[in-house]
């Protein structure tokens, strides 16, 4: 059996854990809420994160093409610029992956070397989402950053005018 087969088969459990990991990121009355409000009008950010992952495992599996990572990267990362993750507590979430895999598939390793070196490619393919992860929270960083500017010079711009003076002469 191939790991991408047993990966598939294994999809739900894995992903389970996934996201529990990841919303163990937060402090634990908002990972409680996260886990069991389903609905995504009631937690949009938990459905969000759920449906990245999901699309990165996909991606990971080569269930969708390869460009699509960069966009479920972004489904995920974009919230975690916005609420002041650090790079790292961002990116973290892609190495939460190699540990969960492997504990899962722990009899199956034992037992075939084969899929070993399988799971040294994928853990390869894990390492590179990850610094494409850190292009995409950087992007998003930029324009976060771009868009504080904007608004601090139309609030500077609105005051000046109050106090009459033209800003575009300065």
């Amino acid at each position: 059996m191939t790991l991408k087969r047993l990966l598939s088969e294994r999809r739900a459990a894995i992903l389970e854990k996934w996201r529990d990991r990841v919303f163990a990121c937060y402090p634990p009355e908002t990972a409680s809420f996260m886990r069991q409000e389903a609905d995504h009008f009631s937690n949009p950010v938990a459905h969000r994160l759920t449906e990245g992952l999901k699309g990165i495992y996909a991606a990971l599996l080569g269930e969708s093409p390869a460009a699509e990572v960069s966009a479920q990267l972004d489904e995920v990362l974009r919230i975690w610029a916005v609420q002041d993750f650090t790079p790292s507590q961002a990116l973290a979430f892609v190495f939460f992956l190699k540990p969960i895999i492997r504990e899962e598939l722990a009899g199956e390793l034992k037992a075939d070397a084969a899929l070993a070196a399988e799971l040294l490619d994928l853990e390869s393919r894990l390492d590179g989402v990850a610094l494409l992860g850190f292009d995409v929270y950087m992007q998003r960083r930029e324009k976060l950053s771009e868009l504080k500017v904007s608004e601090m010079k139309a609030r500077i711009s609105g005051l000046l005018r109050r106090v009459g003076v033209d800003p575009t002469t300065l």
